[in-house]
């Protein structure tokens, strides 16, 4: 049964768990370097390409809606520590969801946008949106395809429109009119909007960030390896 919470309260809660993970998390703080773009594929495709994924207002849902958890991550396409995060967690979370045991809503933040220039988050966002229009294992493959291909440092000239169409040239059936249109002309910049809002709103601090059932999940650096995530999941009731 999904726990409910006041925003207040999950504010609140988040604020104590982002202090916790201020070393290990994309914050105010991040250094940032030259990019240096190139893309890679992820190595866990064969269970992102089954994964469905829907749009529910400003998040992503990955994965069956009537799955008994919810798993609530906020990322920032810029954010290192996100990129981590899914190479290790993220392979954790799509064998989950794969397997019926939880729902994974994505809240795809810009923030790093606002705080070292550039528009690299929101562009990258606004591929995300659109690959999540394109069937069953788009958007999970895309967006851990993208992390995988993230350019270093944060830079603020990441993520170009180029890069972002190569990156979507590792995902089966992806690229198109439909899709490389919506990449060119920023057709989602309203709801990158909503989804950065969104992230503003909850009271994160940082990314990434984890709820299991509106709860955060006080994993520290154990976003960072599978193992471990695991454990604080099971440990958190999944």
């Amino acid at each position: 049964m999904r726990v409910r919470r006041t925003r207040r309260a999950v504010a609140a809660a988040l604020a104590v768990a982002v202090i916790g993970l201020a070393g290990t998390a994309c914050s105010q703080d991040s250094p940032t370097a030259a990019a240096q773009p190139a893309v890679e594929s992820a190595d866990h495709t064969a269970v992102l390409a089954e994964l469905p994924a829907s749009v529910d207002g400003p998040r992503i849902v990955v994965g069956q809606p009537e799955a008994p958890h919810t798993v609530t991550v906020f990322v920032d396409p810029r954010c290192s520590y996100c990129a981590k995060f899914e190479a290790a967690a993220g392979k954790v979370l799509a064998e989950q969801a794969a397997a019926g045991k939880v729902r994974v809503e994505y809240v795809i933040a810009s923030f790093l946008d606002a705080r070292t220039g550039g528009t690299a988050s929101a562009r990258a966002a606004n591929a995300l949106r659109a690959s999540a229009e394109a069937g069953p294992g788009a958007f999970a493959t895309y967006q851990a395809t993208l992390f995988a291909s993230q350019p270093s440092g944060e830079s603020k000239d990441g993520y170009s429109v180029d890069h972002l169409l190569g990156i979507a040239d590792r995902v089966p059936g992806l690229r198109g009119a439909a899709f490389d249109k919506a990449v060119r002309e920023d057709a989602y910049k309203d709801w990158v909007a909503s989804s950065e809002k969104a992230f503003e709103d909850a009271g994160v601090g940082g990314t990434p960030t984890v709820l299991v059932d509106g709860r955060p999940l006080p994993a520290g650096n154990g976003l960072y390896d599978a193992a471990r995530f695991s454990e604080a999941l099971r440990d958190a009731g999944v």
